[in-house]
């Protein structure tokens, strides 16, 4: 059977919470979403949030808490998730994309100055690609307000502090290929008392919050994630040691810096095509980390977000997942050693 790329992380406790909401009165949104932002807060530490249909949502209500002009710029990663673009056109708003530092596929405060400098940009949405950390801290001490989007990158942290907890509100999305997910959604966060007044006054319509059965699945998420954070260093250690062994190289963590493996992405020395076909003649599932990434449709990209280009030809995603077998497990790591 070939292994793929992705595989939520469902088991048995998740099933039986999404069966339980599902024979209750009712399934919208209700007593389900109040239980998990309950959870949550305690996992986040947060003063208040939203349970919404999407991160996209989540992005457009923390865009609107920012009360921005038309025509203001929003410095983004060039390699962010592609919605981005829509929701800050729809908000009468410009992108400003900023390249990403080629260690680490993140953009960092020297970017987002450059940004500032050259474009005005009023805020910064800080994306913790493939679960790598910006130095978010720093882009905050720049002065604009930042919001962070650690849909990727829960459970990582630096210098102790967990990810989310430096921009003034925070997107934790729970869509299939997040670190937590609950078949759609996501949860928009502020972490102190007056940015959360903020959020209380948006009221988000039913038709944007979360339902009841979404959120049963992101309850156990949270109370999981620390067991499946294990699983997922364990495999992504036997990966390093096969990867040690090959040309390819993997990005860097800064210093004082958890990774919570979100991803085993290696920046290839071959092509991609190579690689991807190699590891199909062996079912497994390889494929292009930033396929959906904002890069992918910029014009001009390998002139003006050149790190960002480079890597989204030359970074690949291999099978990393709780629910991996140790026999799937060695077989790609035999996959990544024996790479061309």
């Amino acid at each position: 059977m070939k292994i793929e790329v992705w595989s939520p992380t469902i088991r048995r406790k998740e099933m039986d919470a999404v069966l339980t909401a599902m024979v209750a009165d009712r399934v919208g949104p209700g007593e389900g979403s109040r239980l998990l932002l309950q959870i949550a807060k305690e996992h986040l530490e947060f003063d208040y949030a939203l349970a919404l249909r999407s991160p996209a949502i989540a992005l457009f209500f923390a865009l609107r808490a920012l009360a921005l002009a038309d025509g203001d710029r929003v410095a983004v990663s060039a390699l962010s998730p592609r919605y981005y673009s829509q929701v800050i056109a729809d908000l009468r708003l410009r992108a400003v994309y900023c390249d990403v530092d080629k260690g680490t596929a993140v953009m960092g405060a020297e970017t987002v100055s450059a940004a500032m400098a050259a474009e005005n940009c009023r805020c910064a949405v800080v994306h913790h690609t493939l679960g790598y950390t910006p130095g978010t801290a720093a882009i905050a001490a720049l002065g604009i307000p930042v919001i962070e989007d650690i849909s990727q990158g829960y459970g990582s942290s630096v210098d102790g502090k967990r990810t989310g907890s430096c921009g003034l509100f925070t997107i934790l999305g729970l869509e299939e290929e997040d670190m937590l997910t609950a078949g759609g959604g996501a949860l928009l966060y502020a972490a102190n008392r007056r940015d959360a007044a903020v959020l209380r006054s948006l009221s988000p319509l039913a038709e944007y919050s979360l339902p009841d059965m979404n959120a049963a699945m992101a309850a156990v998420q949270f109370r999981e994630a620390g067991r499946n954070l294990e699983k997922r260093r364990e495999i992504a250690k036997v990966y390093t040691q096969a990867a040690l062994r090959t040309r390819h190289r993997q990005f860097a963590l800064t210093e004082n810096t958890e990774y919570n493996h979100y991803a085993f992405p290696l920046i290839l020395e071959t092509g991609m095509k190579d690689v991807t076909a190699y590891a199909k003649k062996k079912e497994i599932a390889v494929e292009s980390a930033f396929v959906n990434a904002q890069i992918a449709s910029l014009e001009g990209a390998g002139e003006k977000w050149s790190e960002a280009w480079s890597l989204s030809l030359r970074t690949a995603l291999f099978p990393l997942y709780p629910r991996l077998s140790s026999a799937e497990t060695e077989k790609v790591a035999r996959l990544i050693m024996t790479l061309p």
